[in-house]
């Protein structure tokens, strides 16, 4: 029996390679995520030990603490001090101090390079040979002068910087010229992943990152013959209680499992993606296998009739579906790898500059493979095999594919209406809780609901497609109504066919309406309540992300710049609680934000007092004239008066706002936001380039006009959706697959009528009408219920988000949604080229006597 399966597998070589090919795209993707993620771990985790070389203990700072009061405790950082008795312990050889903050520099044409986030600034600190361990100098030398720099290798040559150059750094403040003392090679992780290092005198960079006098950090290397653990246990009662000491070897296993958690997220989405493929291909393994065994039944019932029992008939099938699932695993193991490749070179081609090494291939990866393969193959052939043990051997003797009784159609629609309707429940239960809760009971919900559509497919069949015939009637004529009368002829199959296609338009069609939506929703948030020319921020994925409150300074001192208005954020107690608030200015805010007072005056800002937003006043039951002891996170306790209530501006700024100059009367450090400003130019060139000349040409520095602030939030959601649509665009090339399948035992089955309809006056261009029509009826079945349900679902999700995000509407895509079904048409016909050729190229006669 297992030769007879060899036979059969090498016998149906076309129809099982669109199985091979199925199998193969999700494991490919699945091992390829988990090649790439594991390449990624150990060449990071690599890079963090190698980072870690000759550090023996390192002493971190957590700067300044507040007790219950606000009140700060302790020092800013490790002070000068606490160096030196560090320096004194036994058994130490050296200690750096290290201040590290956010720094960038542009190339030639203003640009940043790297990558924000990993563009860093820090102190050169020399030992006592002049040189420093973190950096080694391939021309001139360190620092020395507080109007000197050093740059990496890589970020000057990238900005084509030569020693003696003037360097233009930028900070959170305006940007600052530096000349270049040196250029050095280094190990830091920050140059490493793409991005830059400037290395300041330890004044400048104690000034500008932290507090003179102070450092963020101690390395510690000890003497030979001295245990880390031993200098650890002798350093640490040295400290004070805002400071940790860690040896080196136990901060490389904590960046190295912080990598792994911080790679598992996208491993998982990737994973998650595989696993939609994955379920998508078992219904194309299913429905070639259900096609295999009816294409066979005569064959099948013979070797029941010549002694195999039910049981070696059933298991010929699955040693069938065993080999189609290893060789899927196999190659789809070796593309997986190829993918992992490929992931890694467009990557740093981007500029992500991923760390080199050789490639990870774990026994894991090859095991999952290998499981995957197999067990979907496997389990998606079992219902086939199973049908296989009740082919009885009398029917060797006719040509019936024994069709399914109808009543376990009945059981089925039975099943799948109890299903679709604890799905549907489900739903619309989530949409009246709300929030997180509702929004994962409709995850729920769309579960049951797709299982139970999938159950009722062939149920649902009859009416969609009978809408479909009669326009295809009068548009194509005779093979119009064929095309619509064959896709109803088995409607388990053609079920299984467009399940695939329904799933992918469910999940592209709710991605879709929720994207456009939020995008509207964004958009009538920036054009109906920003009324700045301009907003001024740290570029995107810069480290820290805020400003510095001179920006707002600057500005307002600016030659054509009319009115500026920083956003600074704090928090404040409120009857207990502390709230977020935004510190403003009282005397600018009304032009540059459309800040619609419901009750009291915007005004109220400048004599000290608060604005609060209408839930939030609600919450606290607060009105204009209100007043309650407030406090803020620096400790200052002071009673407040809400003289104003406006509506929320969730997205802009905070439930509570206040004068900025309240918000931090004794100049301590703010987290700036957003600094908004309006020109005497107004919304043109001219006026953003005063904005831009006023802030340096600060490359670190964004500058956005009323079209930029509304693209950002509305592209980062389209890249979403891109993504979303490449990934799930796999779907849909199985369920392609799938057609092509469910057309190819059509025309099989069919042969004998072919030549009928051939023989009466069909000539073949209307055969290849009929095939590509029938394919195009099958798909548009699938996308008109998957776009329906993709609705259904964007709208339950959508009603959970509609208190959250102000102005929140249902927005329905048609253009996108004429697209799906378009694309669902064109699926059609490209499955229908091969069927459609195979059943015009029939002979007539041959075809006739086909039994």
């Amino acid at each position: 029996m297992f030769r007879t399966a060899l036979r059969n597998v090498l016998a149906h070589k076309a129809r099982l390679l669109m199985t091979v090919l199925a199998v193969t795209l999700g494991v490919a993707f699945v091992s390829g995520t988990l090649v790439f993620t594991d390449t990624l771990k150990k060449s990071l985790s690599s890079q963090s030990a190698k980072s870690y070389d000759g550090v023996a203990v390192s002493v971190s700072s957590y700067g300044q603490s507040r007790d219950e009061d606000g009140q700060k405790q302790g020092d800013p950082g490790i002070g000068q001090a606490t160096l030196d008795k560090v320096a004194a312990t036994s058994g130490v050889a050296s200690v750096t101090g290290r201040v590290t903050g956010f720094a960038g520099i542009g190339d030639e044409k203003g640009k940043l390079i790297g990558q924000g986030w990993s563009n860093a600034g820090s102190n050169f600190a020399p030992g006592k040979d002049g040189k420093d361990p973190r950096s080694t100098f391939v021309d001139g030398a360190g620092p020395t002068k507080a109007d000197q720099i050093a740059l990496d290798k890589d970020s000057a040559a990238a900005g084509n910087y030569k020693v003696g150059d003037k360097v233009r750094v930028a900070t959170k403040g305006p940007v600052k010229e530096y000349t270049l003392s040196g250029v050095f090679t280094t190990e830091d992780g920050a140059v490493k992943a793409g991005g830059s290092l400037v290395l300041f005198t330890t004044p400048v960079a104690q000034e500008m990152f932290l507090k003179p006098g102070f450092y963020q950090d101690l390395t510690v290397a000890a003497q030979a013959g001295t245990s880390a653990d031993k200098l650890l246990a002798d350093i640490k009662p040295l400290l004070d209680k805002n400071a940790q000491a860690k040896t080196g070897t136990a901060l490389a296993a904590e960046q190295a499992k912080d990598i792994q958690t911080q790679l598992s997220g996208m491993s998982n989405m990737l994973l998650a993606f595989a696993g939609i493929s994955l379920f998508v291909g078992v219904f194309l393994i299913y429905n070639t296998f259900t096609m295999l065994v009816s294409q066979r039944t005569k064959e099948l019932a013979l070797l029941r009739a010549v002694g195999a029992d039910r049981g070696q008939v059933m298991r010929s099938v699955l040693a069938e579906a065993l080999v189609v699932g290893l060789l899927s695993a196999a190659i789809g193991l070796v593309t997986g790898i190829g993918l992992a490749i490929g992931m890694r070179s467009v990557m740093n081609s981007f500029g992500a500059k991923l760390p080199g090494g050789d490639l990870v291939i774990a026994p894991g990866t090859i095991v999952w493979a290998l499981v995957i393969g197999v067990v979907v193959t496997v389990v998606a052939a079992l219902l086939p095999a199973w049908r296989t043990g009740r082919i009885a051997p009398v029917a060797a003797m006719g040509s019936a594919h024994l069709p399914a009784s109808s009543k376990s159609l009945v059981v089925r629609n039975v099943f799948g209406c109890i299903l679709g309707a604890l799905g549907v429940g489900a739903t619309l239960l989530g949409v009246s809780t709300g929030g997180n809760d509702g929004r994962m009971t409709i995850a729920a919900g769309a579960f049951f609901l797709l299982i139970g559509l999938i159950v009722l497919l062939p149920l649902l069949s009859r009416p969609v497609i009978g809408a479909l015939r009669p326009p295809l009637q009068k548009i194509f004529g005779v093979p119009g109504k064929l095309a619509a009368q064959n896709a109803l002829r088995n409607p388990r199959r053609t079920a299984v066919t467009a399940a695939s296609l329904a799933i992918g338009l469910t999940l592209v069609t709710t991605l879709s309406v929720l994207g456009i939506t939020m995008g509207k929703a964004i958009d009538r948030l920036s054009t109906d309540n920003i009324k700045a020319d301009y907003r001024v921020s740290m570029s995107e994925g810069v480290r820290g992300g805020g400003l510095d409150k001179s920006v707002a300074e600057t500005l307002a001192k600016a030659k054509g710049v009319k009115e500026v208005s920083a956003v600074a954020e704090g928090s404040v107690r409120v009857k207990g609680d502390f709230r977020s608030v935004s510190g403003v200015n009282p005397a600018t805010i009304a032009d540059l934000l459309n800040v619609q007072v419901t009750a009291g005056s915007l005004s109220n800002l400048g004599k000290g007092e608060i604005a609060v937003a209408e839930k939030e006043a609600k919450k606290d039951n607060l009105s204009v004239g209100s007043t309650f002891d407030a406090q803020f996170s620096d400790g200052r306790k002071a009673p407040l008066k809400v003289g104003a209530v406006y509506k929320n501006l969730d997205e802009l700024v905070s439930p509570y706002l206040l004068d900025s100059k309240l918000l931090s009367p004794t100049g301590e450090e703010q987290y700036v936001r957003w600094v908004y400003v309006n020109t005497t130019a107004g919304a043109t060139a001219a006026g953003e380039q005063a904005v831009v000349d006023a802030l340096g040409k600060n490359p670190a520095m964004t500058v956005a006009t009323q079209q930029d602030m509304r693209d950002e939030l509305g592209g980062m959601i389209n890249i979403a959706l891109n993504i979303m649509y490449g990934l799930l665009g796999m779907a849909l090339i199985i369920s392609v697959l799938g057609v092509v399948n469910t057309l190819a035992m059509s025309v099989f089955e069919r042969v004998q009528e072919i030549g009928m309809l051939r023989a009466i006056g069909l000539d073949r261009g209307r055969v290849k009408n009929m095939i590509r029509l029938e394919a195009v009826v099958i798909s548009l079945f699938g996308a008109i219920l998957g776009v329906g349900i993709g609705i259904f679902l964007a709208w339950a999700v959508g009603s959970t988000l509609s208190d959250t995000v102000p102005g929140y509407a249902l927005v329905l895509p048609w253009d996108r949604i004429g697209i799906f079904l378009l694309l669902a048409g064109v699926v059609g016909v490209l499955a229908a080229m091969w069927p459609a050729r195979s059943a015009a190229r029939l002979n007539m006669l041959t075809a006739i006597k086909t039994e």
